[in-house]
């Protein structure tokens, strides 16, 4: 099923059911924001692939050891919202589940960790975690 920004995100989604799909929900799948529908129902297609390109050079440019991307991809908050462990001994997520974002994922060279990135039109968070998201940690948490 093709999705509002032209991709087939149920092709391989495990959570077909949870979604709703986003054309069917315009453009709130899992009763979430889509950061992808929400700028394509905005301002047009081109003006989203101009924010999105816009974000990868702000990544670009922070000059992280290791870290350089070439694209992002759509991720759904539920598989990219870590647990982060805080000085105090609490853990706490800093996504929403059901909202769809940027990120990527990028491993970090001689090292068994990956940096992972997410981002909306409000927030950029930066992390490094080992295997299957364990022991993350964060890098960068900023306002844009």
């Amino acid at each position: 099923m093709i999705s509002i920004c032209g991709e087939d995100c149920c092709k391989e989604c495990s959570r077909k059911q949870d979604c709703g799909g986003c054309t069917e929900t315009d453009g709130h799948p899992f009763g979430g924001i889509c950061i992808a529908a929400k700028h394509i129902k905005q301002s047009g297609f081109e003006e989203f692939l101009n924010l999105k390109n816009h974000l990868i050079q702000e990544i670009n440019l922070l000059g992280l050891k290791d870290l350089q991307i070439n694209d992002l991809n759509l991720l759904n908050g539920y598989y990219v919202n870590l647990e982060y462990p805080l000085p105090n001994g609490q853990f706490v997520k800093f996504l929403e589940d059901n909202n769809v974002y940027w990120g990527n994922q990028i491993e970090v060279p001689n090292s068994d960790r990956c940096y992972g990135i997410v981002a909306d039109d409000t927030y950029l968070l930066i992390c490094q975690y080992g295997c299957n998201g364990t022991d993350p940690e964060i890098i960068l948490y900023k306002k844009r």
